[in-house]
């Protein structure tokens, strides 16, 4: 792993050291986290906006799709 520095104001830093979970795992972990969080939640708009460019919001590909959950056998959990 790499150290970065990374600025907070002082009212976001001891908000977010009286967290529980920052003082169980530490900051690094907890960030790393939110990170990762935060570039998934990215991919999956950008992903989103390009299926709405290729398909449009109303395509005939939701009419097609719409009840594919009634078509196949799912296994018992």
């Amino acid at each position: 792993m790499k150290p970065v520095q990374v600025m907070f104001d002082e009212q976001l830093l001891a908000r977010l050291d009286a967290d529980e979970e920052v003082r169980r795992h530490g900051r690094s972990a907890v960030l790393r986290r939110a990170a990762e969080a935060w570039l998934q939640r990215k991919r999956v708009a950008e992903v989103s906006r390009a299926y709405r460019a290729a398909y449009g919001e109303a395509s005939d590909t939701d009419a097609e799709l719409a009840d594919w959950h009634t078509q196949g056998s799912w296994p018992e959990e």
